[in-house]
């Protein structure tokens, strides 16, 4: 599951401090900025849907009552354009009454 499939929710846990987290998986660089944003765009609506509809109650019911975040795990270091676009998001998720956050994963590969 990641950006690419943008009606599906990739990631949905519960983190130390009680908050229900959706995560967005996006591994695509940012060559190609504008269909990036699209992508990014779609897959955070279905989020904002997922839990505006309350369907991630009728899915998660532990998550009644718990503050819900969406994050985003880019693999690649967003770009100036995407920065603005994510301010942006922040500020209408927060509107809506949920966390928004975003992060850059960068994982250390096994010694195999």
């Amino acid at each position: 599951m990641s950006i690419d499939e943008a009606h599906v929710i990739d990631i949905v846990s519960k983190n130390k401090n009680g908050c229900i987290v959706l995560t967005i998986s996006d591994h695509l660089n940012w060559e190609k900025t504008k269909e990036h944003l699209l992508l990014l765009q779609e897959k955070i609506n279905t989020y904002l849907i997922f839990v505006e509809s309350g369907e991630v109650y009728e899915k998660y019911p532990e998550a009644k009552g718990c503050p819900l975040e969406i994050e985003v795990m880019f693999h690649y270091q967003p770009n100036p354009e995407a920065y603005s676009f994510l301010a942006k998001v922040r500020a209408i998720v927060e509107t809506a009454g949920y966390s928004f956050r975003f992060e850059q994963f960068s994982a250390t590969p096994f010694p195999i």
